[in-house]
C-alpha cells in the first residue's frame, strides 16, 4: 500500500477553451480552466449563495487532442487527476500555480451533443429509465411477505 495519495476529482463547466500547445516528437499539451460551484443559504437572512473555485486543468498528447476536437466553454466534465504546484519568478517575484494533471475524464455535457437531437446525454437515459420503472409501481404485489 502506498504511503501517500494525491487524486483529485472534480466536476465542473469549461471556463474557456482548450488551449493546445505542441512540441517536438508530437507530445501536446491541453490546458483549460474549469469552474466548480458550492451552494448554501445564509442562515440568518435565508440568502441563497453561490461561490465558485476555478481549477487550472492540464491535459497531455491524445487526451488533449480529443479534448480540443470535442470540447468547448460551457460543457461539463468530470475530470480525475493529480494535485501539481509549479513556482517560477518573475520579475524577482515568486510566482505559484496549481493545476490538476488530469488522468482520465469523462465528457458528461458537450454542446455538439446538444446540435444532434438524436444522441441522448446521460440525464435523458436515467429519466427514461426512471419513467419505466414507474409504471411498475402501480401494480400490486402477489408475494405473501
Amino acid at each position: 500500500m502506498a504511503n501517500s495519495l494525491n487524486k483529485a476529482m472534480l466536476i465542473g463547466h469549461l471556463g474557456d477553451e482548450v488551449k493546445m500547445h505542441y512540441f517536438e516528437g508530437g507530445n501536446s499539451l491541453g490546458r483549460f480552466p474549469i469552474a466548480t460551484n458550492e451552494s448554501y443559504t445564509n442562515k440568518q437572512t435565508g440568502e441563497k449563495i453561490t461561490t465558485t473555485e476555478w481549477h487550472n486543468i492540464v491535459v497531455r498528447n491524445k487526451l488533449a487532442e480529443i479534448c480540443e476536437k470535442y470540447l468547448s466553454k460551457g460543457d461539463r466534465v468530470f475530470i480525475e487527476g493529480r494535485i501539481k504546484t509549479r513556482q517560477w519568478e518573475q520579475d524577482g517575484i515568486k510566482r505559484y500555480s496549481t493545476e490538476i494533471h488530469v488522468i482520465d475524464m469523462t465528457f458528461l455535457t458537450t454542446k455538439k451533443e446538444f446540435n444532434n437531437p438524436q444522441k441522448l446525454n446521460s440525464d435523458t437515459v436515467v429519466k427514461k429509465s426512471l419513467e419505466k420503472d414507474s409504471s411498475l409501481d402501480d401494480k400490486t404485489d402477489d408475494l405473501p411477505f
